[in-house]
């Protein structure tokens, strides 16, 4: 048996990806880690152009997923261009892992 000491971590909301079966799926955890990325942004944890570039990327790919029949190149490049604008800041590891494991339900949802 393993025991962690996690006293003092600030414990983030789990994206829960792996989980998605289907498009309505993909969508609710987007917006889980949209208001994710925006928490991220009003604490600061997330600053200046690379903030800007992640809620702009994430937003249009959110928009462009809820169409009727939304192009699935769009929401993976849209995905990739949040992903690679927050890569290097370290407080955002948890999104950058959500946004590859999102991008990577695309190709297999739409």
């Amino acid at each position: 048996m393993s025991i962690f000491d996690q006293r003092g971590q600030t414990v983030t909301y789990q994206y829960n990806f792996g989980a998605v079966g289907d498009v309505a799926g993909l969508l609710a955890e987007l917006k889980k880690l949209q208001a994710g990325l925006y928490q991220a942004v009003e604490q600061n944890a997330v600053t200046g152009e690379p903030a800007v570039e992640a809620r702009y990327s994430l937003d249009k790919a959110i928009l462009e997923a809820e169409k009727p029949a939304p192009d699935k190149k769009k929401v993976g490049d849209y995905l990739a261009s949040a992903r690679t604008a927050i890569e290097g800041v370290a407080a955002a590891s948890g999104l950058v892992i959500a946004l590859t494991k999102a991008a990577e339900l695309v190709g297999t949802l739409f």
